[in-house]
């Protein structure tokens, strides 16, 4: 009788653990993964961070992965997703908001396909939008900016005004010092490095000896300017005091590499939810970077604090206003 029962239980056992590995192979529904990028994933800034987020995928879901550079055209993107959907690709990330509109067109063609943008408006249901949450980091950058400013004028050379981080840098600046003046200029184009160095020349004629350049095609080349004139930059999207440890004050660093692994978790268990969703430093992608260390170890120690307590409660220095 007990051989019986045994012989029973380990029938179940196995019955149990095939279908569980039935339900794992049905619960990863992630196929194979495609990436579009507008330039390069050689920037070292935000298209590298896509490409490093692709290889996070493959590596974490043994997936085949594909990517395609200098996709800036309507009749690029639309050839690139073709091709996707000819290799059974179910997953496109387009590396910026420009992607958003496009994918909203062809979200209805292609419905075996979960499209992926940023910092748009994704209106389908096979379409989805990551929005990093940046006027808590834009608040830190400003009160950082302040407390190393001698003149008190800070500048930003921001991409388009609708940037959350440009708010929260005014207004962490002039939590930090209410005699803080930030003046703002505008590219209105993520990629005109030209016109950002005009702008920047144009700031630092105001006597600025801090910028914020809230735009990655061109954060590096305005933080090398700044060096050489002995003046302070944060840095944008990556961690970049290797620029210069005395130049870069700290950075406002968005981890989209590892956005793109919270994406094809939620993706492989059907959980990918439609619309535009939004992360911030409680979801583990933005962090401030390293400091300087021109910037005082006890002003340091306070701003950890502060961001951890942002972490806990979701209130900035300002009176609890969140």
């Amino acid at each position: 009788m007990i051989r019986h029962i045994g012989f029973i239980f380990i029938i179940i056992f196995l019955l149990g653990t095939m279908a569980g590995c039935a339900s794992s192979k049905q619960t990863n529904q992630m196929k194979k993964v495609g990436l579009l990028v507008p330039e390069t994933i050689n920037d070292q800034v935000w298209g590298t961070k896509g490409y490093k987020g692709l290889l996070k995928i493959q590596s974490e879901y043994d997936v085949d992965v594909f990517y395609k550079e200098s996709m800036d055209t309507q009749e690029k993107i639309i050839a690139a997703v073709q091709e996707y959907s000819e290799n059974d690709v179910n997953l496109i990330f387009g590396h910026g908001s420009e992607y958003s509109h496009i994918f909203n067109e062809l979200a209805g063609d292609f419905p075996d396909i979960h499209f992926v943008s940023f910092n748009g408006d994704a209106t389908e249901a096979n379409t989805t939008s990551l929005q990093f949450e940046a006027y808590a980091m834009g608040y830190f950058a400003g009160m950082v900016a302040a407390n190393q400013s001698s003149t008190k004028v800070l500048g930003m050379v921001a991409s388009f005004d609708w940037q959350p981080e440009i708010q929260g840098f005014i207004d962490g600046a002039t939590f930090q010092d209410n005699q803080s003046n930030v003046l703002v200029k505008y590219t209105n184009d993520w990629n005109d490095t030209a016109l950002a160095v005009e702008l920047l020349d144009e700031l630092l004629e105001e006597n600025v000896d801090v910028v914020y350049p809230a735009g990655d095609s061109y954060s590096v080349v305005l933080i090398e300017k700044l060096k050489e004139k002995g003046l302070f930059a944060i840095g944008f999207v990556s961690d970049q005091s290797d620029l210069g440890e005395s130049t870069v004050l700290t950075s406002t660093v968005q981890h989209a590499d590892k956005l793109y692994s919270v994406v094809a978790r939620r993706l492989a268990l059907g959980k990918l939810e439609s619309g535009n969703l939004t992360f911030d430093f409680q979801d583990g992608v933005i962090t401030m970077g390293k400091y300087s260390p021109v910037v005082p170890k006890e002003f340091q120690k306070e701003m950890e604090g502060y961001v951890q307590d942002y972490i806990n409660t979701g209130k900035l220095p300002n009176k609890g206003v969140e």
